[in-house]
């Protein structure tokens, strides 16, 4: 071989040890879509979304003293009241109540139609109820926001026929299984100046305790 071939072969030899190597295709692997294990913060809400319930409302009026000194007695009360919840996650929910209350301070006599929104903390134990299902009793506590439709007997004249209301509460429910459980609670109920033309700046409120049940679904 002439000198003058030998080095366009040595330029070419990187070229065909390239051409030599086997073609290799990379698989690169996409992350799989997590499913859910159980484990996560929604694993009971996801089978149990939805629940409705009632509820018995024993209710302690407060007295209450007007700027002018004069007094009116509360009594106590009894009434029932009926719940529709949606469970955001297993700690949390959601709940519509709907409350008829019949109340009296010494001769006033006061009627009120309430519908109230609560916001409800539940103390779940995560790992050990999701895997073992096995948490029988869940404290929680809640507030709770809404409008009273309110009227008033003995020829009582109310300034204002809704009035806001505020609650907060506290409380355990007994969970048989994923779908039926009692609840019993408290509850303080304040309801801002509904108006009224023998006392002044009368704002109703009350101690309650509530015993009931729920089913889920």
């Amino acid at each position: 071989m002439k000198i003058k071939f030998i080095l366009p072969v040595l330029c070419m030899m990187p070229m065909i040890a390239n051409a030599a190597i086997t073609y290799r295709v990379e698989q690169i692997k996409m992350p799989a879509p997590e499913t859910p294990t159980g484990l996560d913060n929604e694993a009971y809400a996801r089978q149990k979304r939805f629940y409705v319930g009632a509820m018995y409302n024993f209710a302690m009026w407060q007295d209450f003293t007007d700027d002018y000194n004069f007094s009116i007695n509360g009594k106590n009360s009894s009434s029932f009241e009926g719940m529709v919840g949606v469970r955001i996650l297993d700690t949390f929910r959601t709940e519509l109540n709907y409350v008829h209350t019949n109340a009296k301070w010494d001769k006033l006599a006061f009627n009120g139609d309430t519908f109230m929104l609560n916001a409800i903390l539940d103390a779940r134990i995560d790992n050990v109820y999701r895997i073992f299902r096995s948490q029988k009793i869940v404290p929680y506590v809640g507030v709770g926001a809404g409008l009273s439709w309110n009227t008033a007997d003995d020829g009582i004249k109310l300034d204002k026929k809704i009035a806001p209301v505020v609650a907060a509460m506290a409380g355990f429910g007994i969970e048989f299984n994923p779908i039926f459980a009692l609840d019993f609670g408290y509850r303080y109920f304040y309801m801002f100046n509904p108006g009224s033309d023998i006392i002044s700046d009368w704002n109703p409120a009350s101690h309650q305790f509530r015993a009931g049940a729920r089913i889920s679904f």
